[in-house]
């Protein structure tokens, strides 16, 4: 009988087991998508111009950045200028478009995901303005690819085809997003890089102090969060490393430390190197070629976990405006 009580409390408490969500399930969201890459590809390319007008009734406020910012038409030029532009992109990008077709026909699936993350940061932080639509479009390969936009998310499924995606191997693309970088462009990261980019928004890295131990806890704060908003994701992708890549990371998290005790790491202020540890990137030289870049965010994000531990009443809104040097004290991370 005792044993039964446990069981039913356990299940009360989500504690037996580790679940410790919140119920976010009664928190509405207002949120619904409009597919503008789809009104975009609707152009007549025999008459341009009245079909970018027509863009800008339905989407007045959206449609100049899209042009301006996403595509990089120059608003000084002319009508026929920018309609050759615009005609000639459609016609370059139309494989991507049908691409685009195949993959995301129902975008309903990553809108629920979305929601359901809206939901658990509208429970942490209840007086954030959460977006109140998703726009998905199609940019350039080597531009933007998702970003909070006034009210809305603005997904780029260009950067979401999967990493073999043909595209993607071409020397213009590559330059900017490497073969490191383009492994995530999958659908999985939809709901990823759209809360990154909220959590960049909500929380600006407004500290001065640029040694790499606060660099590392900055880091490994947003992490955390993420975490807290996309409970059902695998870590290893919230950190962009492989599952094995994560696996070994935690079977050497002491080794991973050292490197940066052993070589008076922390206190450094040098941003060339402390990139090196913060940054996305293909390895971490000094632990070997199958370790992978950002292992500093990796061990900034132990230490909050470790934080947390040690201060099991504080909530994730008070962490999230907890110093970092306080936490990185208080944490007392010895791996």
């Amino acid at each position: 009988m005792r044993y039964l009580v446990l069981v039913l409390i356990c299940g009360l408490l989500f504690s037996c087991n580790g679940n410790k969500n919140p119920d976010v399930s009664n928190i509405k969201i207002n949120l619904q998508t409009q597919r503008y890459e789809q009104d975009f590809f609707a152009i007549d390319t025999n008459n341009v111009v009245a079909g970018i007008n027509k863009l800008e009734e339905k989407y007045p406020r959206y449609n100049k950045f899209y042009l301006i910012e996403v595509l990089g038409v120059n608003p000084n030029w002319g009508g026929d200028t920018t309609a050759n532009y615009v005609k000639d992109f459609i016609k370059y990008y139309a494989t991507v478009y049908d691409s685009t077709k195949k993959d995301f026909t129902n975008f309903s699936a990553y809108e629920g995901k979305l929601k359901k993350a809206f939901q658990y940061l509208k429970y942490y932080f209840p007086n954030y303005k959460l977006p109140t639509k998703i726009i998905t479009f199609i940019g350039p390969a080597n531009g933007i690819a998702n970003a909070p936009f006034e009210d809305n998310m603005l997904i780029g499924l260009h950067a979401h085809l999967g990493k073999d995606f043909p595209l993607y191997k071409t020397e213009a693309v590559r330059e900017t997003y490497p073969d490191y970088v383009s492994a995530n462009f999958t659908a999985d990261f939809i709901e990823i890089n759209a809360m990154e980019r909220l959590i960049n928004d909500m929380l600006p890295n407004a500290d001065e102090d640029k040694r790499l131990v606060i660099q590392m806890v900055e880091n490994g704060k947003r992490l955390y969060l993420l975490q807290k908003l996309l409970p059902n994701v695998e870590e290893h992708k919230l950190m962009r490393y492989t599952a094995t890549q994560m696996k070994d990371c935690y079977a050497g998290e002491a080794r991973i430390w050292d490197l940066f005790i052993q070589n008076n790491y922390l206190q450094m202020a040098d941003m060339e190197m402390i990139k090196n540890y913060v940054s996305p990137g293909p390895k971490t030289q000094e632990l070997g070629e199958d370790a992978p870049g950002n292992i500093g965010s990796f061990s900034g994000w132990q230490i909050v976990k470790k934080y947390a531990s040690n201060n099991p009443q504080i909530s994730v809104d008070s962490l999230m405006r907890t110093s970092s040097d306080v936490i990185f004290k208080g944490a007392k991370y010895k791996p």
